[in-house]
């Protein structure tokens, strides 16, 4: 790792703008940075791509800076301290945040109000205009950041809801600029998207991109219809000389591409890393008393995730006779998130209660059927929990995508174990040899899991096979490239 003095003149070629940098940053004692390259698909996806150009990725750090900073916008920095360092030749650009501008912008905006209204509403969205000033504060400073990082001419990819107004920004700054955003999480319909107080500022902030990504062709259709509807664009669909399934926008004299671009994973890394963990899947369930069956459930302890829903059908299969509470064991891993969000609390809570209720109506002392872990696991030991794993069990009530069902399958080259699945998840549309299920359907849900734990092993193994298969053959680097030529096509 280097600590250059600056950007070359030039710029990058090609600049990532994310809510976080692919590095994690460490402040020692005497006040000195260092960074450290952090785990994460999105960096593995665009390693070629920043490999193969001169790259730059903007991003916070994750750590907030100026801790007496209160009022965003006025006495926090608008531009990074000088530090710019280079990590595995990716020229790092930190954006800085404030903590009052990391409770407004992020924890405020972007996740109690973008978050749930994204999510159909799950959970009433809470609309503050602070929170959308400082949303648009911050979003400015990325824009601003990305235009002295990017050459003349260069590639950006925004990435997700947090970013949504850089593009229109970063385009009046550099309209020189080929500008891609992706979205990482569904995207409501109309009905929903229009009760948002700054619907149209989102639509323009968006319209800014050249190409606007998104994981299912629902998601962009929605975003066409939102288009016709609150800017009485002219949106359409179908052929446009890049991809059949693609829509148009022309917005302020621009033709904006719009199209679904489904992610996937390092599919070969996962599974040349998971076939590392055999002997301690082995310890893993001999450690649980060698059940007959042994059920995983891997989520950020988020209300979307259903984990609710699992442990709901567990409790009534068990109560029902259909499952056996002394041969099953659930192990649910759940990392926490958003801690001082009040849905958050909730649904841990929730989670803790029904754990509790379960392991004290159907366990022993020594054999509790639910195993709840709520802390971050390592890698490896994810990986060996996959490998140990009879029946996968991913039941969101609505996801973007949901790549821990792709990184079971593609740990799992032994053919082995089961995936339930969601049908409000992403993955539902391309994993359709899942036990797929809807979270909303209480006897679908506990008929899905009892058809992945009984079913004849024949079966199982024939529907894994497929969905291996598929996994393997779709990886993150093709929806990496897919994204980017599509880009590199659509400005010409």
């Amino acid at each position: 790792m280097t600590q250059p003095g600056g950007h070359p003149a030039t710029g990058a070629d090609f600049v990532v703008v994310a809510n976080r940098l692919p590095v994690d940053k460490r402040v020692r004692p005497d006040g000195s940075a260092v960074w450290k390259r952090a785990p994460g698909g999105l960096v593995t996806a665009l390693t070629p791509t920043l490999a193969a150009r001169s790259g730059a990725w903007v991003g916070w750090s994750g750590v907030p800076e100026s801790p007496g900073t209160d009022s965003p916008g006025t006495d926090s920095p608008a531009t990074d301290s000088g530090e710019r360092p280079v990590v595995d030749g990716i020229d790092i650009r930190p954006v800085p945040l404030s903590a009052t501008e990391v409770e407004d912008y992020y924890e405020g905006f972007s996740n109690s109000a973008l978050w749930p209204l994204y999510h159909d509403v799950l959970v009433p969205p809470v609309y503050r205009r602070d929170w959308w000033e400082t949303y648009v504060t911050v979003n400015r400073r990325f824009a601003e950041a990305a235009a002295e990082s990017a050459a003349p001419g260069a590639l950006v990819w925004v990435q997700d809801y947090q970013l949504q107004l850089v593009p229109a920004m970063l385009r009046d700054l550099r309209p020189d600029l080929r500008i891609g955003f992706f979205l990482h999480i569904p995207f409501p319909p109309v009905e929903l998207f229009s009760q948002l107080p700054w619907r149209e500022d989102i639509v323009r902030g968006l319209l800014g991109a050249d190409l606007i990504g998104f994981h299912l062709p629902g998601g962009a259709e929605n975003f066409l219809a939102l288009a016709r509807r609150v800017l009485g664009a002219d949106a359409s669909t179908g052929p446009v000389g890049v991809r059949e399934d693609f829509g148009t926008v022309v917005h302020d004299g621009r033709t904006v591409r719009v199209g679904s671009f489904p992610i996937s994973i390092d599919s070969a890394e996962v599974r040349d890393r998971a076939a590392e963990t055999a002997d301690r899947a082995a310890r893993i369930r001999a450690e649980l008393g060698d059940p007959r069956t042994v059920m995983l459930g891997v989520d950020r302890l988020d209300y979307t995730k259903g984990i609710d829903v699992r442990l709901e059908s567990l409790e009534r299969l068990f109560a029902d006779g259909r499952l056996d509470p002394a041969e099953t064991v659930l192990i649910q891993l759940a990392s926490p998130s958003r801690e001082r969000v009040d849905s958050y609390i909730e649904i841990r809570n929730r989670i803790e209660r029904t754990v509790g209720h379960i392991n004290g109506t159907y366990g022993t002392v020594g054999s509790p059927p639910v195993r709840y872990l709520l802390q971050p696991v390592p890698r490896a030991e994810l990986l060996a929990y996959f490998r140990a794993a009879d029946v996968m069990l991913v039941t969101p009530l609505r996801d973007g995508m949901n790549l821990v069902a792709k990184e079971y399958l593609a740990a799992r080259d032994d053919l082995g174990g089961a995936l339930v699945l969601s049908e409000f998840t992403g993955a539902a549309a391309e994993l359709t040899d899942a036990y797929l299920m809807n979270p909303y359907d209480a006897d679908g849900v506990d008929d899905a899991i009892a058809a992945a734990v009984t079913d004849p092993a024949e079966v199982r193994r024939g529907r894994m096979a497929a969905l291996h298969r598929q996994v393997m053959d779709n990886d993150v680097d093709q929806w990496a490239r897919s994204f980017l030529d599509t880009l590199a096509q659509v400005r010409r």
